[in-house]
């Protein structure tokens, strides 16, 4: 029983030592889910498969950390390949030419409760725009699988997808995309 605990009372202190730590986005357990009102009938959802970046989290000073995400638009997943397939076209996600979706933080700040407003510029389709996640500290602590600091955050967001050239069928279907996010990631080794 000592040979568990001490070990991890090793790593507890390392957590506590460290200011600032690097996670790595684990995109199996991540999900960008991103929903619109469809005629007033339903609000699908779709998601993207492939999520991959970086957490820079900074205890002792939370307005110096950063959330840099990178999202293959290939990914898309509607549950429907046609839509899949259409979304991915020119005058939508425009796939081809426009293969990343990129968001950059620029500016944190720390709320109550383990809360944070994000601040950062989303890009899609070469158009770049701010937004802000409003996000939650959902746990920071030793992952039991992956044996070493893991960190893991939901968060959501409104953007209008006519700011980003995909605007077709407004107002009958929704402008406002909600998107709801939760991510977990691994400490950098």
């Amino acid at each position: 029983m000592k040979s568990i605990i001490i070990p991890a009372l090793l790593l507890t202190t390392s957590i506590a030592a460290a200011d600032e730590i690097t996670y790595i986005i684990d995109p199996t357990h991540t999900a960008t889910i991103f929903s619109w009102d469809h005629l007033g009938y339903s609000t699908p959802s779709a998601n993207f498969k492939a999520i991959n970046g970086k957490i820079i989290f900074n205890d002792k000073n939370p307005t110096q950390s950063k959330v840099n995400v990178t999202i293959d638009t290939k990914s898309i997943n509607t549950n429907v390949d046609s839509f899949d397939i259409k979304l991915q076209e020119a005058e939508w996600f425009n796939a081809k030419d426009f293969p990343i979706i990129t968001f950059d933080s620029t500016k944190i700040t720390p709320l109550d409760q383990d809360q944070y407003k994000v601040e950062g510029i989303l890009t899609i389709k070469g158009i770049s725009k701010v937004i802000t996640l409003k996000a939650k500290l959902n746990q920071r602590a030793i992952h039991p699988m992956a044996g070493n600091e893991a960190i893991g955050f939901n968060a959501t967001t409104y953007f209008n997808r006519s700011s980003f050239s995909m605007g077709d069928y407004v107002p009958a279907v929704s402008d406002q995309i909600k998107v709801n996010i939760t991510v977990e990631a691994i400490a950098q080794e």
